[in-house]
């Protein structure tokens, strides 16, 4: 009776293992991640604005840019055949803009509904070769 057992157990346990085991063929293949993004940080003054950092290598950025002035403005990044925008990014608040670069400058520009008598000069970001995919890296999403 004993040895009985133990064989449908160990049927049993062939079985699971079989079953476990298929569905191994992966269908998906292994491509290199882009480069991890890059937070740049922003601020619009009353003269100017200003990112930092100013130079990044080309890739995924994200730049979270602070109104620091007393009227809404909308930013825009320009360069390299493109054009992003955010806005309008009221006093004391933040835009964010996302976008993946390719070398090249790139001009932000914060612009408002209002006439104003000296215009805000813009800031330039300089992107660089391309960084390194983050495939190697742990803990990505």
């Amino acid at each position: 009776m004993q040895s009985g057992r133990i064989r449908a157990v160990s049927i049993l346990f062939a079985g699971t293992m079989l079953v476990a085991g298929c569905g191994g063929g992966s269908h998906f293949k292994n491509e290199t991640r882009p480069p991890v993004p890059v937070q740049l940080t922003g601020v619009v003054t009353d003269r100017s604005v200003q990112i930092s950092p100013s130079r990044v290598g080309a890739g995924p950025v994200i730049i979270t840019v602070s109104n620091q002035t007393t009227g809404a403005h909308t930013l825009t990044l320009e360069g390299n055949d493109s054009t992003d925008t955010v806005g309008p990014v009221n006093p004391m608040g933040t835009g964010k803009l996302q976008q993946t670069l390719k070398p090249g400058t790139y001009t932000l520009k914060a612009g408002s509904q209002q006439a104003s008598a000296t215009e805000i000069m813009p800031g330039k970001v300089t992107v660089t070769r391309q960084r390194p995919n983050s495939s190697g890296d742990l803990l990505l999403p």
